[in-house]
């Protein structure tokens, strides 16, 4: 079997999958529209429309593994934006043979009023959950009719390196000025955050562990806090004190929308508050971001479906796949002793 893996979407789950799957000594390539970016050790890049079923099929061709890692540049746009896209990945998988590997929102499960578990049925009911639900009822149709061989990791909101535009992201650079910030919801309701490296490392993970596949798996994702506490943690981390955080009004609320959907470079000047904020995020990060649960109540589900459990059995997936890597390279893996896996609170998948 090709040792190819075909990561398209070059933004910080891509990336992440990219830096994964080539620190395990894979055959890399990062797809983008552009084809630039910058350089990956051990990736090489490609330029691809992704709703171009016949360049995916090309570039995918003897490949392993097809990861769809797309990130939509707006929510306005998911209507017309994703069902070219969602069919020409499952036409590039069934033409090539590689396993299609998607990573997800939890939009699919619709509003709930418990923690979200793998095996949950998807019960969307707005649009664009609507579309993420069919998205995976449509591959997982055809991974069960013997056409591609589908499987589909889910996370919270991101934190980590090269977010810039997430829920405590876009407030980090107003709390580490020293100024009360406002969030979007509640910040005193637990919220989960997954750090976009574990995403990465689940999506290498199960891509190459075929007992996982035709199902939905959570990327290891840390016990929620509120945003309060994680504006805290990241002023900390930056030797910072923690500021206020409040609900941002509606109007801000709006306006702080615009600002996450259309995310764009910071303008002239601001550059030297791109490093310590980075640096303050990815210590957080590092320091206690891993392995997290999510968890949701009745009291958040308008706010936004935030909640998974830990999943033990990724949890080994992704060990087991980087100590096999590190064993092979004489190297001790100890990331994952930093995780404490749970007893599964999942059912079986459906």
């Amino acid at each position: 079997m090709s040792d190819l893996h075909v990561v398209v979407g070059a933004g910080p789950v891509g990336r992440a999958t990219a830096i994964q799957l080539a620190s395990e000594g894979h055959d890399v390539l990062l797809v983008s529209r552009s084809g630039t970016g910058p350089e990956l050790a051990g990736a090489r890049r490609a330029a691809a429309d992704a709703a171009d079923a016949e360049r995916l099929s090309e570039l995918a061709g003897g490949a392993a593994a097809l990861y769809n890692c797309i990130n939509p540049p707006s929510y306005t746009v998911w209507s017309t934006y994703w069902p070219p896209v969602a069919a020409a990945f499952l036409e590039a998988a069934e033409r090539t043979g590689a396993v299609l590997v998607t990573a997800s929102c939890l939009y699919g499960y619709g509003p709930v009023d418990e923690p979200m578990v793998e095996g949950m049925p998807d019960a969307a009911t707005g649009r664009k959950a609507r579309i993420r639900a069919g998205m995976w009822a449509d591959a997982l149709a055809a991974h069960e009719a013997g056409r591609i061989r589908a499987v589909e990791v889910r996370g919270s909101d991101y934190m980590g390196p090269w977010i810039k535009s997430a829920h405590i992201p876009q407030v980090t650079p107003r709390a580490l000025s020293g100024k009360t910030v406002r969030v979007f919801g509640s910040p005193d309701q637990p919220h989960s955050f997954t750090d976009v490296r574990d995403m990465g490392r689940a999506l290498a993970a199960v891509a190459q562990a075929p007992h996982t596949w035709g199902r939905v798996w959570h990327a290891p994702t840390n016990a929620p806090v509120t945003q309060a506490q994680a504006v805290a943690d990241v002023c900390r981390a930056a030797g910072r004190q923690p500021v206020n955080t409040r609900i941002a009004s509606r109007r801000s609320t709006s306006c702080m929308a615009g600002r996450s959907a259309h995310a764009s470079t910071p303008p002239a000047g601001s550059a030297p508050m791109i490093a310590p904020i980075s640096a303050a995020i990815a210590a957080w990060s590092a320091a206690g971001s891993r392995g997290r649960s999510t968890s949701s109540s009745a009291a958040a589900r308008r706010v936004q479906a935030t909640a998974s459990t830990n999943s033990p059995r990724l949890l080994q997936i992704v060990a087991s796949s980087a100590s096999n890597v590190a064993r092979s390279r004489g190297v001790t893996w100890a990331s994952a002793a930093r995780t404490t896996a749970p007893a599964s609170r999942g059912r079986p998948a459906r």
